[in-house]
């Protein structure tokens, strides 16, 4: 596929952001409106003495908050459209310089609020005037011990932005900056190697394309990798002085207690992915075998298995695939579907400049937007009906919940975009009675789980152990990172896999390790998905309502209470067992095959 300037491409698939604003000229009128919500929110500084107060500024808090997140969004999304265009880099610049200055002007609510007289905080939830924001207060006494005072809040907060600094660095030498030496397949043509076509390339069933593809691609990060080692030490050292400052136990347990998940959730995870590592094991040999190697290489494992059958499906063929597979979940869902598709959500094909990867994002005013960048392969379609269970997900809560709630946990954010992978793979193994078929889409369904729940857990693995070496004292060199991730991939991948040495510079193209302790999300929620999703399948209708009930939840409770409404307890191992379970299932179907 040639890649396009974005100045070339087809509108009619290319998102419209006029739900946001009409121009870039519009957003820079309304970033003056900024100011006054900001000065009326922080002139509630000494005056938060009651519950009456309190609701006041609670109000005004949440006013500006969303003016702050409609501007801050199309910003971002217009940079993401072409990470050169200079005009997104200055919107971007001076909205990410206004949120600093939000963060740091209203950074003393919380302590004012936290140093009140106890009498008065434990009355507060229950106060008829914060009735709409119970919650919020619930949430805020129980950080008590980790709020500092005044003076030091609006500390930290001046230094957000500076925080926000080494995620910006590795972003902008990734997307930007990092240029790659074109990779030759077997005939001796060329091809062009990118952050958005490399997975592509590496689900060839050209070796030497693959094997090409992936040398020049690591090549480009060991160029760099000093660069992207003292990147990833500033944003660990910054959250580990930060929880220290805060009085937290790690790094660790400071992420996870904004949503209230205790650390033997992180814990059991990795505990249970190790228990299962036999399977994954075996899943390597078995690509070895149908691959008919000698050797399996990195390079490998996205190569597919079925030659013949990496067939590809136009854009319009996968908006009925995923219209198809979210059926069970009702009428008014496949209708919102249909909505994202024909109003122009989907950013949906790659251009030059444009941010790799996907996401769904928006705001509560807005309807949520999709990038992607479509190439057709079934790794693309998956990809719409990933970021799509994002954006219903986004649409429920936003239509459900008061501002102040709409807004869903990360912990929670990706069990909806895997509910809608697993209907989608499901909903063709249903119809298939080719045997080939059948084993290129089972394929499909361990890789999803290899990439999600094995490979992030890996991830999550790396994270805890790099952040204990700082907290430890121990230096984050690009030797000692590097070392680090090539010992926990020949771990989880087995003796099958030879391990090439490029491998050991993957941890640096990882964006997720900027926000610390978040991969180990993307495992616990795939876990929480299977569970949902095979309840759907199997009970239909009352299952799908609980479960689109507990989607409207948004971030009105916290997220373990909320899966517990979904049938999902968290608390225990039993979710991820019973879903590594489906894996070897799922393994033992395709290695008979």
């Amino acid at each position: 596929m040639e890649i396009k300037e974005r100045k070339d491409m087809d509108p009619a698939y290319m998102w419209d952001l006029s739900t946001l604003y009409a121009s870039d000229e519009a957003w820079k009128e309304d970033l003056g409106s900024l100011k006054e919500l900001l000065d009326h929110a922080a002139a509630f500084q000494g005056k938060l003495k009651d519950a009456g107060s309190i609701a006041e500024y609670f109000k005004a808090e949440t006013a500006l908050e969303l003016k702050l997140s409609d501007l801050y969004c199309y910003a971002e999304l217009r940079n993401t459209e072409d990470m050169r265009d200079e005009t997104a880099q200055t919107m971007l610049s001076m909205i990410e310089a206004r949120y600093a200055e939000v963060v740091s002007r209203i950074s003393f609510a919380e302590p004012e609020i936290l140093a009140l007289p106890e009498e008065v905080l434990s009355g507060l939830a229950s106060s008829p005037e914060l009735k709409d924001y119970a919650f919020t207060v619930e949430k805020l006494i129980t950080e008590k011990p980790h709020v500092l005072s005044k003076e030091s809040e609006a500390l930290l907060a001046g230094f957000s932005e500076v925080f926000r600094a080494p995620a910006k660095i590795a972003e902008n030498l990734q997307n930007a900056d990092l240029l790659f030496q074109d990779a030759e397949d077997q005939k001796g043509e060329k091809h062009e190697v990118t952050q958005a076509n490399y997975i592509l390339l590496q689900q060839s069933g050209d070796r030497t394309l693959r094997e090409g593809a992936f040398r020049s691609f690591y090549q480009g990060y060991q160029q760099h990798i000093n660069t992207f080692a003292a990147a990833y030490s500033g944003c660990v050292k910054a959250a580990v002085q930060e929880a220290r400052v805060r009085h937290y136990g790690s790094s660790r347990e400071m992420s996870m207690a904004g949503e209230h998940i205790p650390v033997t959730v992180y814990d059991s995870l990795i505990e249970a992915v190790h228990r299962f590592m036999p399977a994954m094991h075996r899943y390597a040999a078995l690509r070895k075998k149908l691959l008919g190697l000698k050797e399996l290489h990195y390079y490998d494992l996205y190569a597919p298995l079925t030659p013949g059958l990496d067939r590809t499906w136009t854009y319009q063929e996968a908006q009925d695939m995923v219209l198809s597979a979210v059926a069970p979940l009702g009428d008014e869902y496949v209708e919102r579907v249909r909505d994202a598709f024909r109003d122009r959500w989907i950013d949906v094909y790659p251009n030059k400049g444009k941010q790799g990867g996907a996401f769904s994002s928006g705001t509560y005013h807005s309807n949520p937007f999709i990038l992607t960048s479509f190439t057709g392969d079934y790794n693309s379609v998956t990809t719409i009906a990933h970021e799509m269970g994002h954006s219903q997900h986004t649409w429920l809560a936003n239509h459900h919940q008061p501002a102040q709630y709409a807004e869903y946990t990360l912990f929670v954010a990706e069990v909806a975009s895997t509910v809608n992978e697993n209907l989608l793979v499901e909903q063709l193994l249903k119809k298939t009675t080719d045997r080939r078929e059948r084993l290129f889409l089972l394929n499909q369904y361990l890789e999803g789980f290899k990439g999600t729940v094995y490979r992030q857990t890996m991830f999550a693995e790396f994270e805890k152990l790099a952040h204990a070496m700082a907290e430890r004292g121990e230096a984050l060199t690009p030797g000692a990172l590097n070392t680090l991730y090539h010992d926990l991939t020949v771990e989880y991948f087995g003796p099958a896999l030879v391990m090439d040495d490029e491998v050991k510079y993957e941890w640096a193209r990882i964006p997720h390790f900027y926000r610390p302790f978040y991969v180990y999300k993307y495992a616990t929620s795939y876990s929480a998905a299977v569970a949902i999703s095979e309840k759907i399948l199997s009970e239909g209708s009352s299952a799908a309502q609980k479960y689109l009930d507990f989607l409207s939840l948004g971030g009105s409770q916290y997220p373990l209470d909320e899966l517990k409404q979904a049938g999902v307890d968290l608390t225990t191992s039993a979710p991820v067992e019973d879903a590594l379970r489906k894996f070897e299932s799922i393994l033992d179907e395709a290695e008979n095959l």
